[in-house]
């Protein structure tokens, strides 16, 4: 059965759903559980004025600081939920990295024999225009992936 579950948060309300789906089983079960959040790279279109375009000027260092205390305080708050649930967990932190990429790496350098994540379940022209890390982890995943909505 699983042994070592990985489970992605993005901060979000339904992110914590698809925390607690996946600390229930591994409570039960008596499994490992990492516990990741990922800030994404910085926008394509915010470099572009340094290439003549029309781009948005930003301050990377804080665009970087910003991340890193986003992804402190998710992961605070998840490693919390765990240590009331009885859970050991680690907790990881992937800086600038695409989510669907970095889940799907960590789970296979973690040993991970099942990822956990939750899925806003966008659909039509939202999903084309937005691109979704789910439908991306289940593509490349060698791992089971637990989708929950």
């Amino acid at each position: 059965m699983y042994t070592h579950i990985l489970i992605a948060m993005d901060g979000s309300e339904l992110a914590q759903r698809g925390l607690d789906h996946g600390l229930s089983p591994a409570r039960l079960i008596g499994a490992k559980v990492a516990i990741l959040t990922v800030s994404e790279p910085i926008p394509t279109y915010a470099l572009a004025g340094g290439l003549g375009g029309a781009g948005i000027p930003i301050d990377f260092e804080a665009y970087r600081q910003s991340g890193r205390e986003t992804g402190e305080r998710i992961l605070a708050t998840a490693k919390a939920a765990a240590d009331m649930a009885g859970v050991a967990a680690e907790t990881i932190y992937v800086e600038e990295r695409r989510p669907a990429e970095a889940i799907v790496d960590t789970a296979t350098e973690r040993g991970c024999n099942l990822i956990v994540m939750a899925s806003h379940g966008r659909r039509g022209l939202g999903r084309l225009f937005l691109g979704s890390q789910t439908i991306e982890t289940l593509t490349y995943s060698k791992v089971p992936v637990l989708v929950v909505r």
